[in-house]
């Protein structure tokens, strides 16, 4: 396969990727938390949230097998309340994240996937100024960006999933299930893209081994793009 080819599958790869990571930070289906359903004939409140954002949902049930069992699901209809994280803006009403949530998880983890956004970037820049002629060399710097942006994502995603396990375990948690959803899916998935691009344009970056184990590095024919 060609040099040429090679660069521009890992270019989709990290596309996609970016786009993965940019949907992940900028939504707020990172968890879906449940309280536990008490009675029948009225709401509970299932919650689900992002890096910035808790939505709040109030579920009617009718059916009593539900009773003793988490609210939800999720997709159920209802009326929705969001609002930001008052740790973001201060003085709106964030009750329950104030009292359960651990916020410096919550602004770690913010804080680290604008590193990722950043490093995203920085990359981005370095591979269109890599489209002019002769300037390949920028293909190191880009790899490592994306690879960087890729830990930043992986990291982020630890810090939010201890968030989420330190607010189920706490003793005056209401919340009894929760499960990771779709923009937490998003951000594994940058993960995988991000990490395996930006490893992919550092190889492509390095000389072209000697075909002849008397040859060295210098020795070698250059490579045909």
């Amino acid at each position: 396969m060609q040099k040429e080819t090679k660069t521009k599958i890992l270019f989709f790869v990290i596309m996609v990727g970016s786009v993965c990571m940019l949907t992940a930070v900028v939504t707020d289906h990172w968890a879906v938390l449940s309280p536990r359903v008490e009675n029948v004939n009225t709401t509970c409140e299932a919650a689900h949230f992002g890096l910035w954002k808790l939505c709040k949902k109030h579920i009617y049930i009718e059916d009593a097998e539900f009773i003793g069992k988490g609210c939800g699901p999720i997709s159920l209809p209802g009326e929705i309340n969001c609002s930001y994280f008052r740790h973001f803006t201060p003085g709106e009403d964030s009750e329950i994240f104030e009292v359960k949530t651990q916020r410096e998880y919550n602004i770690s983890a913010a804080a680290i996937a604008i590193f990722s956004l950043v490093f995203m970037i920085l990359g981005t820049l370095c591979v269109l100024g890599s489209l002019r002629k002769g300037k390949d060399y920028l293909y190191k710097p880009a790899g490592m960006f994306f690879a960087f942006a890729g830990l930043c994502a992986i990291i982020s995603v630890e810090v939010m999933r201890q968030s989420v396990k330190r607010m189920i375990e706490s003793e005056d948690t209401i919340w009894i299930e929760y499960y990771y959803s779709w923009s937490f899916a998003c951000a594994c998935t940058a993960f995988v893209l991000l990490l395996l691009g930006g490893i992919g344009l550092l190889f492509i970056s390095m000389p072209q081994m000697p075909r002849n184990p008397w040859e060295t590095c210098m020795d070698a024919e250059p490579e045909q793009i």
